[in-house]
């Protein structure tokens, strides 16, 4: 654990093993080699301002549009907001079947929903299966990564990791093009579990706005003035029995059957 203690209770193991080595020496021959001690974070005064600037973005409410940019992709815009009463939701255009439809993430109380907001646009007379796409949301506990266009976290769950001294992150000061306010690089130190966020480059402002993000979904980057928040955020579609949408593209349908030639008399 980064600080002072984490750095004694480090001292205090590696006496321990620096006795035993000694004590195999007299008993027992050659003792076995130490492995190095983990590389922990050694700025502690940037994961510290990342806590703070993270705690204020755990209480902020607001609205606000960010650019979404990703290789191979055209821009698109994200919208984000986040009601008095606790309930939010993140608008994500192309976040679900290869980009080819328009999904939210959806929150208010314990209720977590993924909603279909509708094909992408350009894309309705591609595909005619997509014709068969209405709005929708649809109830699940969490959403497992082939569902999960990851967008949301940066807002959300992810923030928790970063107000949390004790996550195992490595965190330095950064740049990010576009972004103001505070920027930070973050890579996770612990090799035995799954990061609890993506690595890359997050920025704030000092009210806790997100200004900007990068990482492995691409670019956030916060367009226009954020606007207060609303008392509450309402579902965007009506709730339905079903499953989530899937990030991946659908296969392409079989073409319609064309007319049978009847065989010759």
């Amino acid at each position: 654990m980064p600080g002072r203690a984490g750095r004694l209770s480090r001292a205090v193991l590696l006496s321990a093993v620096g006795l035993g080595a000694a004590l195999g020496l007299v008993g027992c021959g050659t003792p076995a080699p130490v492995e190095p001690a983990p590389t922990i974070d050694t700025r502690p005064a940037d994961r510290d301002r990342l806590a703070a600037l993270a705690a204020a973005a755990k209480d902020h409410r607001f609205v606000a549009t960010y650019t979404w940019s990703a290789p191979g992709r055209p821009d698109r815009t994200v919208t984000a907001a986040f009601a008095a009463d606790g309930s939010w939701v993140v608008a994500i255009p192309g976040g679900a079947l290869g980009g080819l439809a328009d999904v939210a993430v959806y929150h208010s109380g314990s209720a977590l929903h993924q909603c279909l907001l509708g094909p992408a646009p350009g894309t309705a007379g591609t595909r005619p299966d997509l014709g068969t796409l209405t709005p929708s949301c649809v109830p699940v506990e969490s959403l497992a990564p082939a569902e999960d266009p990851r967008v949301h976290h940066v807002f959300t769950d992810w923030i928790d990791a970063f107000v949390d001294r004790a996550t195992a992150l490595s965190v330095a000061s950064a740049t990010l093009d576009g972004a103001t306010g505070s920027c930070f690089s973050v890579e996770s130190i612990s090799a035995a579990l799954a990061p609890p966020v993506d690595p890359g480059i997050y920025c704030y402002a000092d009210d806790g706005t997100l200004t900007g993000a990068r990482t492995g979904f691409g670019t956030l980057l916060l367009r226009g003035p954020v606007e207060p928040a609303p008392p509450s955020v309402a579902l965007p579609a009506p709730v339905v029995p079903g499953t989530p949408l899937p990030t991946d593209a659908p296969p392409l349908p079989p073409p319609p059957a064309g007319p049978t030639t009847p065989p010759p008399a």
